[in-house]
């Protein structure tokens, strides 16, 4: 039988891979801001779950998002870079309290949510921008890129996570 997380994580894989190639790869907001919401996935993805089984999901998540998006597993590596760093991103922002295993992500607070959503983010664009660019002549290009199309991406998570939220009032 097969439980409601696994059901919901296959879910929310499929709906943001077809969310980021059909409607977010079209989008082109000042020509060059096109918003990675698939990271979504990694941010919502259950905690204590098996870490390989993880990173095996994430590279197969950036490896369908390149093959649609035509980007030569560049989505991969990044998503693959921060599938490996989420456990150390996430003692960084939750503290000891990652450690418990009754800790839910819905049990933190809105700001320990942002920061982590965010450096999520950043880390993501930063090794995306970097190998797609992949010139030290263009670090500025690379950080404008990485500030710009972060914030789009870290405006439109929020929206998605409010809307989406499992959580009762």
């Amino acid at each position: 039988m097969i439980n409601s997380g696994f059901f919901r994580n296959v879910t929310r894989f499929v709906l943001l891979i077809l969310v980021q190639v059909l409607v977010f790869n079209n989008l082109n907001f000042f020509g060059y801001i096109n918003p990675l919401i698939y990271i979504l996935f990694l941010y919502w993805y259950p905690i204590k779950q098996n870490r390989t089984t993880f990173i095996v999901t994430c590279f197969i998540l950036g490896l369908l998002v390149d093959i649609f998006s035509d980007t030569l597993a560049i989505n991969a590596a990044a998503t693959v870079t921060i599938a490996y760093l989420r456990p150390t991103i996430m003692r960084f922002v939750f503290g000891v309290n990652y450690e418990f295993q009754s800790f839910k992500l819905n049990n933190s607070t809105k700001a320990q949510q942002f920061t982590f959503l965010a450096l999520l983010t950043i880390i993501h664009h930063l090794v995306y921008f970097t190998l797609e660019i992949f010139s030290f002549s263009n670090s500025l290009l690379i950080l404008q890129k990485t500030v710009t199309v972060g914030i789009a991406t870290l405006i439109l998570s929020i929206l998605f996570s409010t809307l989406f939220s499992s959580k009762k009032e």
